[in-house]
């Protein structure tokens, strides 16, 4: 009589998020700790251009005592700041030393060879880097965006407008930007898993078309990157030429408003100008996401 085997079930579906959740939730106190303090550095940023602005005022009316408070934020402005990296890279390097481990075992489980277990064990640094480096920049440009939108709309209502159309007009970007970086990086990590097994046999002329190639797509992502800089720049610099001449136009003789006005316009302008590297990050961890299997989620 002939029997059947039950079919495997197919393994889960992987992805970036999935992997990111999984080291939230198991680092959750670390986790918390680090990012209170670029909470707080983020509270400190928004409130210190508003602040100078009363310093200045006070220095003008000869109220020293009062414009003394601004180096006193200063100062926990740095305080904070220090505590933070002393903290985040105790908790990253100890989030990394366990993520190895099980990565590499399981590469092993699912039969895959020395080369890939390598170049994915190297990947999966990403994902420890994403919440030490780029999901701090990551709340920062994105407080210090909606911050500084939201006080030039207090203080300067139409720069603040302004600020919110040039929001509106980078969104509609935004999908077909990553698209393209998304299959850049697919083709970048497919011979990025393949190099260590083919150093070690490839001749000459093989490897020299192996690294110009993957030169070739490094610089074609880099220039994706330049040219979301040259874009923010330009439109930056419009905010800033229609600003400056709407306050000149309506008299504007308050020296404390005037440096608010332009210390947020520097903080929208420098947080925006974060959005092509953050971008680029999300495209190369969704495709690490698809290969790097941790075996823990």
């Amino acid at each position: 009589m002939q029997t059947f085997k039950t079919p495997a079930p197919p393994a889960p579906a992987r992805s970036a998020l999935q992997t990111l959740k999984m080291l939230g939730r198991r680092h959750k106190k670390k986790l918390l700790l680090t990012f209170l303090l670029v909470v707080a550095e983020n509270v400190m940023y928004l409130l210190y251009p508003l602040l100078a602005g009363f310093a200045i005022n006070a220095i003008l009316s000869g109220r020293a005592l009062h414009a003394m408070l601004y180096a006193g934020m200063v100062f926990i402005m740095w305080a904070i700041g220090a505590a933070r990296r002393s903290v985040d890279t105790r908790t990253f390097a100890r989030i990394y030393a366990e993520l190895a481990v099980p990565v590499i075992l399981t590469q092993r489980s699912e039969n895959q060879g020395a080369s890939t277990i390598v170049a994915r064990v190297t990947l999966s640094r990403e994902f420890v880097d994403f919440f030490e480096k780029h999901l701090p920049v990551l709340i920062t440009s994105v407080a210090s965006i909606t911050g500084a939108a939201v006080m030039l709309l207090a203080i300067e209502f139409w720069t603040g407008i302004a600020c919110i159309a040039i929001l509106v007009f980078f969104g509609g970007f935004l999908p077909g930007f990553t698209r393209k970086n998304e299959a850049l990086f697919v083709r970048l990590n497919n011979r990025l898993e393949k190099e260590v097994g083919f150093v070690s046999t490839a001749r000459a002329p093989s490897l020299a078309k192996h690294y110009g190639v993957l030169a070739g797509l490094r610089i074609r992502l880099s220039d994706r990157e330049a040219m979301g800089y040259l874009a923010i720049g330009c439109v930056t610099a419009l905010l800033f030429a229609m600003t400056i001449l709407y306050m000149t136009l309506n008299g504007v003789r308050d020296a404390g408003h005037i440096y608010s006005v332009m210390t947020y316009m520097w903080m929208f302008a420098m947080s925006l100008d974060d959005g092509p590297q953050l971008l680029e990050k999300y495209s190369q961890l969704k495709d690490i996401g698809r290969r790097v299997n941790t075996g823990q989620i």
